[in-house]
């Protein structure tokens, strides 16, 4: 999809390919991005794993300290907190190409949603990652510092810790996504923020349980995550009811200019009942939906030429004593507009081949016409009778 000069959005189909060199032109510009950062905080690799140690260093007993179980492990662990480092520093421009691909396909209200949740989800999760560093570390290390055993020196091995602190790291940082989460929910009619709050309380026991699957085995830091996703939360329920009520009006202007004319008047809308209701009272007729409903054979059996003789003697009579009142009546034309509209639909249906379907509208046709239209349906019926 592209935009032309006057802001109007064309539809314009791109080939599979030109989208594949599109994805890698902006995953490159990402990779070298993260590079960039990555070379400039190379040199200071060691002094931020200090400042990532900081909260454990200063819960350590004193005389003691960190330690490096393996050989590589000086080098390979501060090289690794660089690159996930220069990656968290980086995220922003991530986002940014992510949505330079995929803003292109999105409408013109996709977008207005879709900006506020890509800058709000890095937001978030920094905060996640702040959190973290400035409230669940210190807590964790006092109370782990805190349980040692007699006898134990607690020296903790620097590739395991930093395991440690990314695994809470991305935990934390995700559980922040929570309001983000419930919007998109919303926002795509998947829930409504009503049955949200309805499953309140099974959504806390999940955080709870979300908690103590992303956290170590410690109550502490399971429910310092569990408490704030349930604020974010009710964060996330309080602004969807928002979204919801922003996509309504959205919708109802829509059909806004359905409802009213270039003039202020009505629609072909409000105009199609009136024209349906002037239309003749015989277009709702039963006999023209015979093919839309099933035959009944058993209704429309043939009638013995002897029977046949004796209907019609019987019609004739009382046409001439006057008992057929659609006859005489205002609407002795509209009736015979209708017997007329039977015949026609007769010959359709001996053309289509349907014989059965023609004999029994005949056989309608022979109790309700006059006497001239019951003699052209006897006539056709001895057609019909003569090619069988």
């Amino acid at each position: 999809m592209t935009t032309d000069n006057d802001g109007v959005d064309t539809l314009t189909e791109q080939p599979f390919v030109t989208h594949l060199l599109e994805l890698r032109d902006r995953l490159l510009r990402a990779v070298i991005a993260v590079g960039v950062i990555f070379a400039s905080l190379f040199y200071f690799s060691n002094d931020i794993y200090e400042i990532v140690a900081g909260p454990l260093m200063a819960h350590l007993p004193q005389g003691s300290s960190m330690i490096a179980t393996e050989v590589a492990s000086p080098f390979l662990t501060p090289f690794k907190l660089t690159l996930m480092s220069s990656i968290f520093i980086g995220m922003p421009f991530i986002l940014y190409q992510l949505w330079s691909f995929i803003a292109p396909g999105l409408y013109k209200h996709e977008k207005r949603l879709m900006i506020p949740l890509v800058a709000s989800s890095a937001v978030l999760f920094y905060l996640g990652v702040v959190f973290a560093y400035f409230v669940v570390f210190p807590l964790v290390f006092a109370f782990m510092a805190s349980t040692t055993p007699e006898g134990v020196v607690m020296a903790t091995d620097i590739a395991k810790y930093l395991d440690f602190v990314l695994s809470l790291f991305f935990a934390f940082g995700l559980a922040f996504e929570v309001p983000i989460a419930t919007i998109i929910l919303v926002s795509m009619g998947m829930t409504t923020p009503e049955s949200l709050v309805q499953k309140r309380p099974y959504i806390i026991v999940g955080a709870f349980i979300f908690g103590m699957l992303l956290t170590p085995p410690d109550v502490i830091s399971q429910t310092l995550l569990a408490l704030p996703m349930w604020v974010l939360f009710e964060i996330g329920v309080f602004f969807s009811r928002m979204v919801k009520r922003d996509k309504q009006r959205r919708e109802q202007e829509e059909e806004g200019p359905d409802d009213e004319g270039p003039d202020g008047g009505a629609t072909e809308k409000t105009d199609k009942p009136a024209a349906q209701t002037a239309a003749p009272a015989f277009v709702t007729d039963p006999a023209f939906e015979t093919d839309d409903e099933p035959l009944d054979l058993e209704r429309f059996k043939p009638l013995t030429e002897a029977e046949l003789e004796a209907e019609l003697d019987s019609i004739e009579a009382e046409d001439e004593e006057g008992g057929d009142d659609l006859g005489e009546s205002d609407d002795e034309g509209m009736y015979d507009d209708v017997i007329e509209e039977k015949l026609r639909r007769v010959q359709e249906l001996r053309d289509q081949n349907e014989e059965v379907k023609a004999r029994g509208l005949l056989y309608e046709i022979l109790g309700e016409a006059g006497p001239e239209q019951a003699k052209v349906a006897r006539n056709i019926l001895d057609q019909l009778d003569e090619d069988y």
